[in-house]
C-alpha cells in the first residue's frame, strides 16, 4: 500500500493507479440521483463496471504483497509480524477516523454540535482492505514459503466455506436477500446495530465482518498472479506468454463464476464466492491488457504519456484515495446562504454543492451529464495533486 516505485513492473502501478482514479470518479458525482448506469452499483444482484472497482483493489493489494513478501521473509518472523500489525491497524484507524471526520456537523438548527459516537460506523473500504491485507500476508507466511498451492488451497476454502455459511445459517428459502442473508446477524452481534450502514434503509453492512472472508480470497488471487508477474518480470518472451496465460485462466474463473452463480448469485454487497471469481476474472485479464500495452508495446516509450496518467495515482494510492473522502466533508462545514426553497426558506450551500449547481448542473438536457462532469473535474485535481506528488517523488506509504 503507497511503497515507493522501485523494482516492481510500471503495469502494476498503471494497474492500481486506474483503479483508484474510477474509485474517486464513482465516488463524486455531483448528484447521486443522477448517474449513467455504468457508474451506480448494482441494486442487489448483478454487477455494474462501478461494481469492480473495490474488488480490482483488493486484486492489486496482493499484487503487491507478493512483490514485498520476499523482503519480509527475509527479515525474519520478529519483523514480519510487527510490521502486518502495525500496518493492519494503521490502515483500519485511518479507515475509522474517515468515518468519524470532521468530528462535527451541521444540525437542523444551523449550529455546529459534536457527531453522535454511538451511531459511528466501525466498517468502510479502508478496514475491509486493513483486515484483508493482515489476513492475507498472514496466510501467505504460514502456506506460501515453498509453493502457491496451499495459497490458492486456502482460496477455495475460504469461498467453498462462505458459500455453505449462507446457504445454511440464512434463511431458509431466502439466503441471498437482505433479510435472508447470515452476516446481518453476525455483524449485528458483533459490531451492534447502531454501528453499522444504513444506506439500504436497514441495519446492514456491505463491508461488514461476515463477508470479508470471500474478499480474503480475492487478495489471496492476486497474490498468487503477483508471483506469476514477479519470476516474469525481467523477460519479455515470458511476459507475452503470461499474458496469454492470464487471459486462459481468467476465463475458465468467468465459466466457474458464471456457472456458480446459478446457485450463489453475483452480489457485491454481500460478496458472493461467484462475485469473487467473476471480478478476479475480469480484473487478471484487465492486468493482462496492461502488461501487454505497458511493458510489452510500451518499451519503446510510445505508451509512457498514457501510462504515466495513471501512474501517479497508483503510487500514492491510499494518501489520495483519503483525500477524496475527507476534502469534501471539511468543505461541508463551510456554508453560507443560497436562495430560497420552495417554502421560502432559506437555503444553505458549501463549496462542492455550489460548483455543481451553478457550473455543471445546467449543462445539457440530461442531468446525468452535468453530474458525470463535476465527477471528472473533481478527478482532474486529484490527478494533478497525484501528478505533482510524483513528479517531487513524495510517497506517502503506510
Amino acid at each position: 500500500m503507497g511503497d515507493a516505485p522501485g523494482s516492481r513492473l510500471r503495469a502494476l502501478d498503471v494497474f492500481r493507479g486506474a483503479t483508484v482514479a474510477l474509485m474517486i470518479l464513482v465516488n463524486n458525482p455531483g448528484n447521486w440521483g443522477a448517474l449513467y448506469p455504468p457508474l451506480a452499483h448494482a441494486p442487489w444482484h448483478g454487477l455494474t463496471p462501478t461494481d469492480l472497482v473495490f474488488p480490482f483493489f483488493l486484486f492489486a493489494v496482493g499484487n503487491a504483497l507478493a512483490l514485498v513478501m520476499p523482503g519480509q521473509r527475509a527479515a525474519g518472523p520478529a519483523v514480519f509480524w510487527p510490521r502486518i500489525a502495525k500496518r493492519t491497524l494503521l490502515i483500519f484507524a485511518i479507515g475509522l477516523l474517515l468515518n468519524a471526520a470532521p468530528f462535527v456537523r451541521w444540525d437542523a438548527a444551523g449550529d455546529l454540535v459534536l457527531r453522535d459516537w454511538h451511531t459511528l460506523r466501525l466498517m468502510g473500504v479502508l478496514q475491509r482492505i486493513a483486515l484483508c491485507f493482515g489476513a492475507a500476508a498472514a496466510l501467505v507466511w504460514w502456506l506460501g514459503r515453498h509453493s502457491t498451492v496451499p495459497v490458492l488451497g486456502a482460496a477455495g476454502l475460504l469461498l467453498a466455506g462462505y458459500w455453505l455459511a449462507c446457504e445454511t445459517l440464512g434463511t431458509p428459502g431466502d439466503v441471498y436477500s437482505l433479510q435472508g442473508w447470515f452476516g446481518t446477524a453476525v455483524d449485528r452481534a458483533l459490531l451492534g446495530e447502531s454501528h453499522l450502514y444504513r444506506g439500504e434503509g436497514v441495519p446492514f453492512d456491505p463491508e461488514g465482518l461476515a463477508s470479508t472472508a470471500p474478499a480474503v480470497a480475492q487478495v489471496l488471487l492476486g497474490w498468487w498472479v503477483g508471483r506469476l508477474v514477479q519470476a516474469a518480470a525481467l523477460d519479455a518472451p515470458q511476459l507475452r506468454r503470461l499474458c496469454l496465460q492470464l487471459c486462459a485462466w481468467a476465463a475458465g474463473l468467468l465459466v466457474l463464476a458464471l456457472l456458480w452463480q446459478l446457485q450463489m448469485p453475483v452480489n457485491k454487497k454481500i460478496w458472493t464466492s461467484s462475485y469473487v471469481l467473476l471480478s478476479t476474472a475480469l480484473a487478471m485479464g484487465t492486468l493482462a491488457l496492461c502488461l501487454w500495452l505497458v511493458e510489452i508495446r510500451g518499451r519503446a516509450g510510445e505508451l509512457a504519456g498514457w501510462a504515466r496518467s495513471f501512474e501517479a495515482f497508483g503510487r500514492n494510492p491510499l494518501f489520495i484515495f483519503v483525500l477524496s473522502g475527507l476534502v469534501p466533508r471539511l468543505l461541508a462545514l463551510l456554508r453560507w446562504p443560497d436562495g430560497l426553497n420552495a417554502q421560502g426558506e432559506l437555503l444553505w450551500t458549501s463549496p462542492m454543492p455550489w460548483a455543481y449547481r451553478h457550473l455543471f448542473a445546467d449543462i445539457g438536457q440530461d442531468l446525468r451529464l452535468g453530474s458525470f462532469l463535476f465527477a471528472l473535474a473533481n478527478l482532474a485535481l486529484y490527478a494533478a495533486l497525484a501528478w505533482w506528488l510524483d513528479r517531487r517523488r513524495l510517497y506517502f506509504r503506510v
